[in-house]
């Protein structure tokens, strides 16, 4: 079993985070929309990348990039990031539609 929940956890903070940030901007209705849209994909991406460097950290070193001196650790956590964001603009894994959500549900709550 992995060890997700510290992993939840610091992402929930990022998301309140934003939340408040998003939350507090005066911006016109469609450049929120625009803006919140952004920081919930953001927010997928970065999920996503701190998921898949769990992950491939529980495979050891062994393989091309493996721990050998010439930047196997770099160049993993550059795979990491761009398979993230690969998988973010294919569509996703459904947690930036649930973020957006929250944050449009939280800022017309705010603001009526």
């Amino acid at each position: 079993m992995l060890p997700l929940a510290p992993l939840a956890a610091s992402a929930g903070l990022a998301v309140g985070q934003a939340l408040a940030g998003a939350v507090s901007s005066g911006l016109s209705a469609a450049a929120d929309k625009t803006k919140i849209q952004k920081t919930a994909k953001d927010f997928e991406a970065m999920f996503l990348e701190q998921s898949l460097d769990v992950l491939n950290r529980s495979q050891g070193t062994d393989g091309p990039l493996g721990e050998n001196g010439t930047g196997g650790g770099v160049y993993r956590s550059m795979l990491n990031k761009e398979y993230a964001q690969s998988i973010v603009q294919s569509g996703g894994v459904g947690i930036g539609d649930q973020v957006m959500r929250e944050m449009l549900r939280l800022q017309g709550g705010a603001n009526g």
